[in-house]
């Protein structure tokens, strides 16, 4: 019997800033993407530390990659679906996006965005669900649902404390 061996990765020669660059290119072309996320990528695929820092400097000298322009767009495509802010702000430090960088971002989204209303609009929509379930049971279900959305517990629980069906 035969053994197969782990497949190494496709490494690619150190000294090829075009090769780099291009695997660059075609990340973005998909999608926007954070200067850490990219740099990742880039070393995943087998290209050095070096090599990778390199084209992601490149790809900011050109503009090509801007982690505020990244950090505002993923913010509204995530709250049109629409989860809250909480969930964004995890998602954008998973994604390598400054701290500082998130609080602006989210500041400027919630003067649009009234994670409240939002809440309260998604809680009726999951209890018209659960209209033959337990009250308490249904209460719980709706609870969870909400904090699995990212939405912020004392929301949450004020909205459910003033919810007159339960």
């Amino acid at each position: 019997m035969r053994l197969k061996r782990p497949r190494e990765k496709n490494l690619v020669p150190q000294n090829n800033p075009e090769k780099a660059r291009a695997y660059a290119f075609l990340l973005l072309k998909f999608r926007l993407r954070s200067a850490r996320e990219l740099e990742e990528r880039l070393k995943r695929k087998g290209f050095s530390q070096e090599q990778a820092g390199d084209t992601v400097n490149f790809l900011k000298t050109k503009e090509f990659i801007d982690d505020r322009v990244f950090a505002a767009k993923w913010a509204a495509s995530r709250l049109r679906k629409p989860v809250g802010l909480r969930r964004i702000r995890q998602e954008l430090a998973a994604k390598g996006i400054a701290q500082e960088l998130i609080e602006e971002v989210l500041c400027g989204a919630q003067q649009e965005y009234s994670e409240k209303e939002i809440v309260k609009q998604l809680a009726e929509q999951r209890f018209a669900r659960n209209r033959g379930v337990d009250a308490q049971k249904a209460r719980a279900r709706v609870y969870a649902y909400l904090l699995r959305r990212g939405f912020a517990p004392d929301v949450v629980k004020e909205v459910l404390a003033n919810h007159d069906d339960c």
